[in-house]
């Protein structure tokens, strides 16, 4: 179960006071004046928010939701730069997963315990279409939420964009691109790695410096998105020990 705060004033000052919120529910129908009062307060913070039926508040969040709750996030987001100075810091090349559109928390908690595990520095995730840190995924991540960073941004794009200015390479796991091993993962790198359904949209994957592919065997192509990160990192790692 995902940590929910609801009622008006709870919700209001979950916002204002600057907590995690993952996102906030709205119930269709409650007065508008505080709906437009907390949208403002959404869009300032750069929180997501859905308007849904009662009955669906009601599932997600109790009976006794007054029409409004927030999901809190089980640990802080930070920001794409604050990732890049610990690995700068450790003195080591960047290592960074981008995470399109991974909306099962299952998934994103497994693909934490691995990246903590191989040494990476740091994951990003969109703030549309994907799973939230909420306590599911504190829970299969063994304690990684607590220990590596994840930034949360409006734009994967412009978040590849930034990190190419910064000097690293972005690598896309497609099944079109050059076997893993043919890839130089040695210096400071960010993996794209594609949802469970649509896997990475056109856009992004145009805006990749290149594509990498894990070769298969057998009728099945592709793997798990915890799978193919597990296979990504530590290829990485195991360069990087040279």
């Amino acid at each position: 179960m995902n940590e929910m705060i609801c009622g008006k004033n709870s919700v209001l000052e979950a916002l204002k006071g600057g907590r995690a919120v993952s996102r906030v529910f709205l119930a269709q129908g409650i007065d508008r004046a505080f709906v437009r009062q907390v949208i403002e307060l959404c869009r300032e913070k750069g929180v997501p928010y859905l308007k849904i039926p009662r009955p669906q508040l009601e599932k997600l969040a109790g009976a006794d939701n007054r029409g409004v709750a927030a999901e809190i996030a089980a640990a802080e987001y930070v920001e794409t730069a604050d990732i890049l100075r610990a690995a700068k810091e450790k003195g080591e090349p960047p290592l960074l997963l981008i995470l399109a559109e991974v909306e099962d928390p299952h998934n994103l908690g497994a693909v934490m315990r691995t990246a903590l595990c191989a040494g990476a520095h740091g994951i990003i995730i969109p703030k549309r279409r994907s799973a939230t840190l909420n306590q599911t995924v504190a829970k299969v991540s063994a304690g990684a939420v607590e220990h590596l960073p994840v930034a949360r941004v409006a734009n994967l794009v412009a978040a590849v964009a930034e990190l190419q200015e910064a000097g690293l390479w972005v690598v896309a796991a497609d099944m079109r691109g050059a076997p893993l091993w043919e890839v130089d993962l040695t210096g400071p790198l960010a993996i794209v790695l594609g949802g469970e359904g649509a896997g990475i949209a056109p856009l992004l994957l145009s805006k990749c410096d290149f594509k990498a592919s894990i070769p298969m065997r057998g009728p099945l192509s592709s793997l798990n998105v915890s799978a193919a990160a597990a296979v990504f990192l530590y290829e990485a790692a195991r360069r990087r020990r040279g």
